[in-house]
């Protein structure tokens, strides 16, 4: 690793040190980790994976991700806020998907919240100006002022799991920033 946080991999590219650690990292940053994200169902299903993730692994809940598509609709939030307590209870028993009342409830719940919302219109109404990505690992912080006022709109609108920090890696991961440090091969989307 590079003083600066970057991995060089065997194909020769510089990646940002957590997208060097294992095979579907680097594809997960390569191929989707900070390019912009829009539409409702794409982005209830990263804010729910967000969620989900509170207190684990990232690559826990990436490698889970094709369960939670197949036991979530494919997160279209019209199917997701019809969910009933018997939906609840077979997601309690999907051993595929992390096993977590709280998260599971605060998931149908908010696809109820975002099936009364422009969901896209307003996380992305947070999305900072246009930034230099940073050069350090360092300068990567965990929550902004923008985060903390995304985390709080939503809260104030009903939805749950959605803390500063579960905000933040939600706007890293659809692209309303680039945290891709400078050297990293990732080109600039937004």
């Amino acid at each position: 690793m590079t003083e600066t946080g970057l991995v060089i991999g065997a194909d020769g590219l510089a990646r940002c040190s957590w997208g060097g650690s294992t095979p579907d990292y680097a594809i997960y940053h390569d191929e989707e980790w900070g390019r912009p994200v829009r539409g409702d169902d794409a982005l209830f299903e990263r804010l729910t994976l967000e969620a989900f993730q509170s207190g684990l692994s990232w690559i826990t809940i990436l490698r889970k991700r094709p369960a939670f598509r197949a036991a979530f609709a494919d997160f279209s939030i019209a199917k997701v806020a019809e969910f009933t307590e018997a939906d609840a209870a077979r997601l309690m028993a999907d051993p595929g998907i992390v096993r977590n009342r709280m998260k599971v409830d605060a998931a149908l719940h908010n696809a109820k919240v975002a099936a009364e919302v422009d969901l896209t219109g307003l996380l992305w109404s947070f999305a900072p100006g246009k930034r230099d990505r940073p050069r350090t690992r360092a300068d990567v912080p965990a929550i902004t002022p923008e985060s903390t006022a995304m985390a709080k709109a939503l809260k104030k609108r009903g939805f749950k799991f959605v803390g500063p920090t579960t905000a933040y890696a939600l706007m890293q991961a659809t692209g309303m920033v680039d945290d891709h440090l400078t050297d990293c091969w990732v080109p600039v989307m937004r």
